[in-house]
């Protein structure tokens, strides 16, 4: 236990803010995680199969958080972070 006049008054370090438009939270207030871009390409060969794997920057609490994950799996959830890639497009790359 302890007397009131104990306290001391807490200043705000501007530095650690989080300003709020970056925070997005569901409606019972959980931090929501999501994919921020693409950011490398491999194929994982196993013994008879090739899945093609990608590098996904994640927007996380503890900071930027990076995850290996199955290309289709995250074309069909998120499909605004994979460029529509025409025939043209990879012809003249």
């Amino acid at each position: 236990m302890f007397h009131v006049s104990k306290l001391k008054k807490c200043m705000a370090d501007e530095p650690l803010a989080i300003p709020l438009d970056e925070i997005q939270v569901d409606d019972k207030l959980h931090f929501i995680e999501e994919p921020v871009e693409i950011m490398d390409r491999e194929v994982k060969r196993l013994k008879q199969s090739r899945i093609p794997i990608v590098k996904v920057r994640w927007n996380s609490r503890r900071g930027p958080e990076f995850t290996w994950e199955r290309e289709d799996q995250m074309q069909k959830k998120y499909p605004h972070l994979f460029p529509i890639s025409t025939p043209e497009a990879e012809i003249t790359s």
